[in-house]
């Protein structure tokens, strides 16, 4: 995996807007703050989002997690309540080059 330093935020940007085409895919939900409010959804589910912490975050399975976790490309996400969510991880910033591959792999997930 390729470093990089681009800002959390304009690396989200370029992912919202590979997916900008993406048949039933919405960013973000009128109405909404706090916990995904500017999130990738498919299905109306979460995918792929900034946490409020300026993490870039997704949704995969737990066993896909655990292999991240392990390879040392992110973190367990912790929303801030003290519970850690099994199938949700906080992705390392400097790895941005392989985000948009990772966001696929949860849009998948997610669309099951």
């Amino acid at each position: 995996m390729t470093k990089t330093t681009t800002s959390v935020e304009d690396a989200y940007a370029k992912i919202v807007r590979a997916f900008a085409s993406s048949a039933g895919v919405t960013t973000g939900a009128k109405g909404k703050r706090g916990f995904g409010s500017s999130a990738l959804r498919t299905k109306d589910k979460i995918f792929a989002m900034v946490s409020s912490k300026g993490a870039f975050v997704v949704k995969l399975p737990r066993q896909r997690v655990d292999e991240l976790v392990a390879s040392g490309a992110g973190t367990r996400f912790d929303p801030g309540h003290g519970r850690i969510m099994k199938e949700w991880v906080e992705l390392d910033a400097t790895l941005q080059d392989s985000w948009l591959e990772i966001a696929r792999e949860a849009k998948s997930f997610v669309s099951k």
